[in-house]
């Protein structure tokens, strides 16, 4: 009988996988609502899961590139329809 052992995650790769889920939720906010507030704790939220790494690592890698994405267009739209940066 060959069974894998089960890998429990810590707590902290938990935690990872929330703020990432957080980080992208905060992004695509940024987006429609005032892209310099949201959108850099958003990164930071991103850039602390990925540090963290884990199980969700993959989620915090695409958490960072959304962000990115999410701040220059969140600018583009912000700038062309004039609404407040901030």
């Amino acid at each position: 009988m060959s069974s894998t052992p089960y890998r429990r995650s810590s707590p902290a790769e938990t935690l990872a996988g929330f703020l990432a889920a957080a980080s992208i939720f905060a992004s695509l906010a940024g987006v429609a609502y005032r892209p310099l507030r949201l959108i850099p704790f958003a990164i930071l939220l991103s850039l602390i899961s990925a540090g963290i790494g884990g199980r969700s690592e993959r989620l915090a890698t695409y958490a960072v590139a959304i962000g990115a994405a999410c701040f220059a267009i969140g600018l583009a739209v912000a700038v062309i329809t004039s609404h407040p940066l901030w």
